[in-house]
């Protein structure tokens, strides 16, 4: 019976026909398909897109989000070139109603189609909010005293304002251990100067902070002085008196002199030696006579000055009295003891302070040997004593020796040739 039906042509015609149909349709769909999935849809990454943090910046500080993350979209090419030209839409972490503390949050998006499959790398953020703080720091001044000219020094650093506010979370504001502003300059700096210069605020690991800064950049000036010391001026009397001529004394009122240069040179320096050529002196008065400047020694406060030279005039039938033939003669040598006479300390810098531990109250004794009219005229305040701290730079126990400046034409003896100091920072 089938073998029949089928040996009619009309059958095979039919059978023909439906087995067309059937794979025309296939192909069809097949091919729609295709063409759905290659001209309907389309994928791309959109990178660095900027996320929008909600929370209350008045009272708060948030750490913890990222201010671009990476996003890929999928979907109609119409809607993800549209998306990715105009970039009309909104990432955005709400956290005005979160508490303080560590928070896992989404990302959101704002005003993408729904046609849009999207994904946020990374989609979720840890934060941490804390409460806004500000406080007000001091600034510290950095100065690399290398850039200075040989033989000179800074003697003074002050910073415009002194203080700044410093704003940010409560953990990082606790976390500041140094506030400094550095002043600069090319090599050979040899006087003052003054520059603006940007505030840093970091931790102990010198790791800079993130917080606002108010003023972020102060003014900064430095007085730049050519080093210095005070030296006593000592007179030596050279050569030999004319005939009948008596040197009863040689003084000046120039007690003391500033010698300017490196500070090595200044420390080798102890006293400024004046030769005083009496072998011409006819009569009393006074003479201007150049002040030497010792080698390495740049500049003296003073160039020249005044000694005056006291003489008596002997006939020759009266020859000058030999004091040494008789000892019982008013004019023999007498000593003096001059208790409790103050040490000063010059030269600190003012950012020390000094405390005397030997002797601890400060002050020595002064054994005078002199002619006794001479020491009936003196009290303590013919004597200054002291001690050049100039060249300290840290704190610690330190000792000086003592230098004395007091009348010529006498001699003396300390009860201490050095004195003990505790410096400290101020």
């Amino acid at each position: 019976m089938v073998d029949k039906l089928m040996d009619r042509p009309w059958f095979l015609r039919f059978t023909a026909l439906a087995l067309a149909i059937i794979l025309f349709f296939s192909v069809q769909a097949e091919n729609e398909e295709k063409k759905g999935s290659t001209i309907g849809d389309s994928h791309d990454i959109l990178r660095d897109v900027p996320v929008e943090v909600l929370f209350d910046n008045e009272n708060s500080v948030v750490t913890g989000v990222p201010k671009t993350v990476n996003m890929s979209i999928d979907g109609p090419s119409s809607l993800v070139q549209s998306t990715k030209l105009l970039k009309d839409f909104t990432l955005k972490v709400d956290l005005r109603s979160k508490t303080m503390g560590r928070h896992t949050v989404k990302i959101d998006t704002e005003n993408l189609s729904d046609k849009l499959d999207v994904r946020l790398d990374p989609a979720y953020v840890d934060v941490v909010i804390e409460e806004k703080v500000t406080k007000t720091f001091p600034v510290d001044t950095e100065f690399n005293e290398r850039l200075l000219a040989e033989g000179y020094n800074a003697v003074k650093k002050e910073v415009e304002p002194a203080t700044i506010q410093v704003t940010g979370a409560k953990s990082v504001v606790e976390a500041i251990n140094f506030v400094k502003v550095s002043a600069t300059g090319e090599t050979g700096i040899n006087k003052s100067f003054e520059q603006k210069a940007r505030v840093r605020v970091l931790d102990r690991d010198l790791n800079k902070l993130n917080v606002t800064i108010d003023p972020e950049e102060v003014t900064v000036k430095v007085e730049v002085k050519e080093n210095s010391k005070e030296v006593p001026v000592v007179l030596r009397q050279r050569g030999t008196p004319g005939e009948n001529i008596v040197i009863d004394s040689v003084f000046t009122d120039t007690k003391t002199v500033t010698i300017y240069g490196p500070q090595k040179t200044l420390e080798s320096i102890d006293e400024l030696r004046l030769d005083v050529d009496i072998s011409k002196v006819k009569e009393s008065g006074t003479v201007e006579i150049n002040l030497p400047k010792p080698k390495g020694v740049s500049k003296l406060s003073e160039t020249k000055i005044k000694v005056n030279i006291s003489v008596t005039v002997m006939n020759g039938e009266n020859p000058p009295p030999d004091i040494s033939m008789d000892p019982e003669e008013e004019d023999e040598d007498v000593t003096k003891e001059f208790k409790n006479i103050p040490v000063a300390v010059k030269g600190l810098n003012e950012k020390y302070s000094s405390n005397f531990l030997k002797p601890v109250d400060g002050v020595v004794d002064v054994t005078v040997t002199a002619k006794k009219e001479v020491i009936n005229s003196l009290d303590t305040s013919d004597f200054a004593i002291s001690v050049d701290a100039s060249g300290t730079d840290q704190e610690g126990e330190h000792i000086y020796p003592l230098s004395v400046v007091g009348p010529d034409n006498i001699a003396w003896k300390l009860s201490e040739d050095e004195v003990t100091l505790e410096i400290r920072l101020a």
